[in-house]
């Protein structure tokens, strides 16, 4: 790992490790989680290598051709390397890869209940931009939510910035485990030291680590 990588992994280990004894009967989370990219990072497994053993990968294949075969490559690395890995919005890819679980869109966290039923030791994760969908995950029964954006993001989907004061008010109100994403950086993070977050989440920080 490089500095990029120590840096936001001592953050996100400070903040699973708070959260853990705030909540000692929670799920077992990765402390941070690298989200790829079909775009940005079209070879997930090369950055999943320098992330340390314990970490999580959300790979986000958006339903492109060879999702399964990128898929496979990075799930031999993940397996290998420690780390736990989670599909997004994709069920059958995630059942294909034996992964540890799935990472649903805001729009799709109503599915948690019946994926839970189907699958009962998954991790199921979820999107939130709002104190609402917060809500949503929490209903739907998720074990945990990605929030974002928390800092200014370029992802192409990424809305203004809710800020590191408003991103802590909506983890002290969300009622589950809270990831911060959008615009984490080396930088950026030690904001969030003491938020009430479980961890981290990030896309380029990570792949340009």
């Amino acid at each position: 790992m490089d500095w990029t990588s120590n840096a936001l992994l001592s953050t996100a280990l400070a903040l699973s490790q708070s959260h853990a004894r705030a909540n000692p009967v929670g799920r077992d989370l990765p402390p941070l989680l690298f989200l790829t990219d079909p775009e940005r990072t079209p070879e997930p497994w090369r950055i999943a290598e320098r992330l340390p053993e314990g970490a999580g990968v959300v790979f986000r294949a958006f339903r492109r051709p060879y999702a399964l075969e990128v898929g496979r490559r990075l799930a031999e690395t993940t397996r290998r390397r420690g780390l736990v890995l989670l599909v997004g919005a994709d069920a059958e890819l995630a059942t294909a890869l034996a992964a540890d679980g799935v990472h649903l869109p805001e729009r799709d966290l109503a599915r948690t209940a019946s994926l839970r039923l189907d699958h009962p030791d998954w991790l199921i994760t979820g999107a939130a931009h709002s104190a609402r969908a917060l809500q949503g995950a929490v209903a739907a029964g998720a074990d945990a939510a990605l929030l974002s954006p928390v800092f200014e993001s370029r992802s192409p989907s990424a809305g203004a910035p809710l800020g590191a004061a408003r991103f802590v008010e909506l983890v002290r109100d969300a009622g589950l485990p809270v990831y911060a994403l959008g615009g984490i950086t080396p930088l950026t993070a030690p904001e969030l030291a003491a938020s009430g977050a479980c961890g981290l989440a990030a896309v380029e920080a990570l792949a340009a680590a």
